[in-house]
């Protein structure tokens, strides 16, 4: 534990003050005095002595006002760990928000596609505790979510919040997806950074960025991508209005690309036919990309706002006790 200034800017303005009105009553200031020869007298006898009273008072004052100086710029106890090993990634999970995402793979399990990737992406970044996260969804136009953060909270919050209609669902513009991800990680100065691709589609052909393009992009700012192609090989289900759960059409899944842009970029291509294959995929990634670096932790910030507090308190009391008491008048 030690001791920080939240306001330290503060200080350099407080501190030069504080020391001049020292320096001015020390040098400059000159209270009335009043003058006996008989007290001269005593003095020169050894009969009166000098007396210290108010230079100790006036010495719990000036801690007293030091203190409050202190008090301003708003103290605080910080929890400091010593350097120690820990992962460190920067991760965009990039998520098909396609209205195909509605489908149920396992009439077992009948979650949406949609329901499984956020489910399973939220307990992926409760794992990576030390890395940096952000989200990018995609569908008919691609929209990053949040930035790379370590704002666990806050990333689960917006994974959990994302649903098929946030944005327009009619496409699945896979390339602009990739794109924003790659947009995210550019500038990260982290030396793994990677992609978690989900999608269960084939990219439209109205999309302005091919996935060629991105993969381009991707290997240049060294950039791995790990792809996942969520749908079940055999039935798959919906939930229909007025109908429940039915049985339609499987959507195709162009399984070359995803497996080209994992290889191209060193990631790995990971295929989830239910969501038991989803925690599994997930648990394998979470094992493959670590990182162990030394860094110095610096953890929860507590205020020491009352230990400053009841120490003005004293030091005031105890002036104040004195000059009304024993040293009255002093």
């Amino acid at each position: 534990m030690f001791l920080r200034f939240a306001y330290h800017n503060l200080l350099y303005v407080l501190v030069p003050l504080v020391v001049c009105a020292f320096v001015y009553r020390f040098y400059f200031y000159r209270p009335a005095r009043y003058v006996f020869p008989l007290s001269g007298y005593l003095r020169s006898k050894g009969i009166v002595k000098k007396s210290y009273r108010h230079y100790i008072l006036f010495g719990l004052r000036a801690a007293a006002l030091t203190v409050l100086t202190f008090l301003v710029a708003r103290p605080q106890w910080v929890d400091e760990r010593s350097s120690i090993n820990v992962d460190g990634i920067d991760i965009v999970l990039t998520l098909d928000v396609s209205g195909s995402m509605q489908c149920i793979d396992d009439i077992q399990d009948p979650r949406e596609r949609i329901v499984v990737a956020k489910d399973e992406a939220i307990k992926f970044i409760e794992k990576r505790t030390n890395d940096a996260v952000g989200v990018v969804v995609f569908g008919a136009e691609a929209l990053s979510l949040c930035p790379l953060t370590l704002d666990k909270s806050m990333l689960k919050e917006v994974v959990g919040g994302i649903y098929l209609g946030y944005i327009n669902q009619g496409g699945t513009f896979l390339g602009t997806g990739l794109a924003t991800a790659v947009n995210r990680l550019r500038k990260s100065p982290a030396k793994s950074k990677i992609i978690i691709l989900l999608t269960d589609g084939i990219p439209s052909p109205e999309d302005r960025v091919s996935p060629e393009m991105a993969i381009q992009l991707a290997k240049e700012f060294g950039i791995k991508i790990y792809t996942i192609a969520i749908g079940g090989t055999g039935r798959t289900y919906a939930r229909l209005p007025n109908f429940g759960i039915a049985q339609v059409q499987s959507q195709p899944i162009n399984i070359k690309l995803l497996q080209s842009i994992a290889t191209e970029t060193g990631g790995v291509y990971f295929r989830a036919s239910n969501p038991q294959d989803m925690r599994v995929i997930y648990n394998k990634i979470d094992e493959l990309e670590k990182t162990n670096y030394e860094t110095q932790l610096f953890h929860r910030y507590y205020e020491a706002f009352l230990t400053f507090i009841w120490l003005f308190l004293a030091l005031f009391i105890i002036e104040f006790g004195l000059r009304v008491s024993i040293w009255r008048g002093v």
